[in-house]
């Protein structure tokens, strides 16, 4: 078996959409899980609720369908992963005797002897992970509508495991996804048909069908039909931005024929698009599959008119029971989309003061002024990366976990503890309109001087080519953190750093509104370490500003009370009116 390790099974997730959607479908929940034994995590056993097999053929070597087992452990953090811990995974295949025979992959990690298979790896971490898949067949003498059910058990020291039940059946529908030809370079308010159709293509009827679109943030469909339920959103990993339909269609879908839509969908492309995609799927309607592909999201009914399916040719043959998919993989396609269209990323810094030995806080980060989100919704890569480089005179004491040091030249910096001269934080695979990054840093005024500023500046996530392609406005990419600054109106911008040579932007956050669908920023935010440093250097408390760019009181107390104070504020008056004659003379 090939093992990997959590990051990579996300960025798996991230390169295929679809494939992670059967995942979520495929994981339904086993029984209520036991009371948790000393502390050890509960990982929830789920797969399929039913794996349907090709009938026993009457020449030539029977078709098997795999049976994929997940392992969720939804309660852990990351920094709690163990990579080491055994465990074991238990297939009580009694209840399948007769029905199906089970084999596995040479190069597994299971075993199956008589009517048990044992499959054993390690690691125990947070989120979601398959373990190795079992290869089944109908048994031989096996008639069409056998059935019967597997029971799976976990066993580990790090451990404890919810059981799971899963049913094999012999024969089945088999509904097949038909690929669109859709035009994927697009225009804001460009509109498509959709004429979704499907086939059955296996030994049984389809009693009803669930359609399942998943369409990203740049991309509606209008019409809200009245047979679907709608979740914004998304279920399952794709993260911010996505929207799901579930559409129930009534009626016998035949084995041998082929269905269509009524009416086709529309597919329109809105002012926010620029990479986008659209899922089209198609499954047995259930119950077990409408819990699994709503994944615990809210969803909402719709109110418009019904959607129907019709067929396209005569059915090949008559209802008969209903049983599982004979192929899942075939139920789905992927549709992209590449918008001409722009994101405007507008980098802010801040003004903050405090006398030597404080502790400030700083607000900076950057803000998506559209019109398009940007989703990497293939790659999963970061969109964009904030890069700061530190003001001289001052220490960062607490940054944002997202946040990584730095050499000051923006090199690999092994050292991630001690304090750096820059730092830059990555987003996440996508970025709202109306969305950015909120980072505050906590500094340490170590050196007093009048106006020490450090760049803030928006990127691309790679130094070597910092442009961000969509991007119409690059001067205002850069702002500037300004420390102990001349005043109130104190001009933010510099000369020098940042992309494209800098700017006199405001080094506040961009006043407009964020949109309505989004009121946290699409990458998160955190806040500083617990374990950073606030104090000062006699011991009292440290002076913090906001983003206003005000002097913070407590900072100017501490310098009047200090016995130097005197010595002080004449220090300071003299560099305070050095530095204006210097900017009279810039801008002169």
């Amino acid at each position: 078996m090939t093992r990997f390790s959590p990051r990579a099974a996300l960025c798996r997730a991230a390169g295929s959409l679809a494939a992670a959607g059967l995942l979520a479908a495929a994981s339904l929940a086993g029984a209520a899980a036991p009371a948790q034994a000393a502390g050890l995590p509960v990982l929830a056993i789920g797969g399929p609720a039913e794996t349907a097999l090709h009938p026993y053929p009457e020449s030539g070597e029977p078709l098997h369908a795999t049976l994929g087992i997940t392992l969720d452990n939804p309660g852990a953090d990351e920094g709690d992963d163990d990579y080491e811990t055994e465990f074991t995974v238990t297939f009580d295949l009694s209840g399948i005797a007769g029905v199906a025979d089970v084999a596995v992959e040479d190069t597994s990690d299971c075993e199956v002897t008589g009517t048990k298979a044992v499959c054993t790896d390690q690691g125990i971490w947070a989120g979601l992970r398959g373990i190795d898949d079992l290869l089944l067949t109908a048994a031989e003498g096996s008639e069409e509508g056998d059935s019967g059910t597997i029971r799976v058990t976990g066993q580990s020291k790090g451990a404890t495991f919810t059981p799971f039940t899963t049913r094999v059946t012999v024969g089945g529908a088999d509904l097949v996804m038909e690929e669109l030809p859709f035009k994927e370079r697009t225009n804001p308010g460009d509109r498509q048909k959709a004429p979704i159709t499907f086939a059955n293509r296996g030994t049984r009827a389809a009693d009803g069908v669930l359609l399942g679109l998943v369409y990203s943030r740049g991309l509606d469909i209008p019409e809200r039909y009245s047979n679907c339920e709608y979740t914004e959103g998304g279920p399952g990993s794709r993260g911010p931005g996505w929207t799901t339909a579930l559409c129930s269609v009534e009626g016998s879908f035949e084995a041998g024929a082929t269905y269509t839509l009524a009416t086709p969908l529309t597919i329109e492309v809105t002012d926010r698009a620029y990479y986008d995609m659209f899922v089209y799927s198609i499954h047995e309607n259930s119950a077990a599959q409408r819990t699994a592909q709503r994944a615990g999201a809210p969803f909402e009914r719709g109110t418009g008119a019904v959607l129907k399916a019709v067929p396209v040719k005569a059915p090949a043959k008559g209802a008969t029971a209903r049983g599982g998919d004979l192929n899942p993989w075939d139920n789905f396609h992927e549709a992209d989309f590449r918008t001409e269209n722009t994101a405007d990323f507008v980098a802010y810094g801040d003004k903050v003061a405090g006398a030597e030995g404080t502790t400030v806080t700083a607000d900076i980060g950057f803000r998506n002024e559209g019109p398009a989100w940007v989703g990497y919704v293939r790659s999963g890569e970061p969109v964009a990366t904030l890069d700061f480089t530190v003001p001289p005179g001052t220490t960062v004491t607490a940054k944002p976990d997202r946040c990584r040091a730095v050499t000051a030249g923006g090199g690999y910096r092994e050292d991630q503890k001690s304090p750096a001269p820059r730092y830059v934080c990555d987003t996440s695979m996508s970025v709202l309109d109306g969305g950015g990054l909120d980072l505050p840093f906590e500094l340490r005024i170590d050196r007093s001087s009048v106006g020490a500023e450090g760049a803030v500046t928006v990127r691309g996530p790679w130094l070597q080519n910092p442009k961000l392609p969509f991007d119409p406005e690059p001067a205002n990419n850069t702002a500037y953190l300004i420390v102990n600054g001349e005043g109130e109106g104190a001009d933010s911008g510099g000369t020098t750093g940042g992309t494209d040579g800098g700017s006199g932007e405001p080094s506040t956050p961009p006043t407009s509104a964020p949109d309505p669908d989004s009121s946290e920023s699409p990458s998160g935010t955190t806040g500083p370490s617990e374990s950073a440093s606030s104090a000062t250097s006699d011991g009292g408390s440290a002076g913090t500003t906001g983003g206003g760019g005000g002097l913070a009181a407590t900072g100017s107390a501490v310098l009047i009370a200090s016995g130097t104070a005197a010595a002080a504020l004449a220090a300071g008056l003299l560099l305070f009116m050095a530095a204006r004659r210097r900017a009279a003379a810039r801008h002169a």
